[in-house]
């Protein structure tokens, strides 16, 4: 891999990373409600999730998705109904201090993070665009790994930023209602988020 390609590579991954989106917006709002050490695991799912989607997508399941629109279909119809459901315990979320028997009361695990990903049809455009564009037919393998690894170091400190923001809104969200808004808002901005991929033709 070269150097100039490197280069391209962490901007791609950065513009990605730090860009909106449907784990930007959770991280955001994980960092509201329960800090940042308890949004760790959710920091980490997204990332391994994803790049875990990067290296089977680059090995040839993302040659199956094309090929079987029927997949990528049923993939978007999953997306959609996950995405709903996690709008709906974001909207319903009402305090900064509910016990974990409440709704919103406990962050997302490392386990969703990652489900999440695997569902995330924005997620596997981009998991095809980096194994088509960043990696190297003579030495495949190799530049795959590599290829992730790069995206990985980016990756992680970036979206971090996200849950650290949330952090820092702690004390201004944390009286009266404030928080109420803000959650129906991230919700609403969680779904919207992903409209425009679940509205595309196949």
């Amino acid at each position: 891999m070269s150097v100039e390609t490197i280069l391209a590579l962490i901007g791609f991954a950065f513009v990605m990373s730090i860009s909106p989106g449907p784990g930007n917006f959770l991280l955001l709002t994980s960092g509201v409600n329960f800090g940042y050490r308890r949004s760790l695991p959710l920091v980490l799912g997204i990332n391994i999730g994803f790049l875990s989607m990067v290296f089977f997508v680059g090995l040839g399941l993302g040659k199956i998705l094309q090929e079987v629109p029927l997949l990528y279909t049923i993939l978007k119809f999953a997306s959609a109904a996950y995405i709903l459901w996690l709008a709906w315990k974001i909207s319903t979320s009402r305090s900064l201090s509910q016990t974990d028997n409440e709704q919103m009361g406990k962050p997302l695990s490392f386990l969703q993070a990652a489900f999440l990903q695997l569902l995330n049809p924005k997620a596997w455009a981009v998991a095809l665009i980096l194994s088509v564009s960043y990696t190297n037919p003579e030495q495949y393998l190799f530049s795959l790994l590599l290829m992730i690894g790069i995206f990985a170091l980016i990756n992680l400190p970036t979206i971090s930023v996200w849950a650290l923001s949330g952090v820092a809104l702690r004390h201004l969200l944390g009286n009266g209602k404030r928080i109420a808004v803000f959650n129906i808002a991230m919700a609403l901005l969680l779904v919207a988020s992903m409209l425009p991929v679940l509205l595309q033709p196949i």
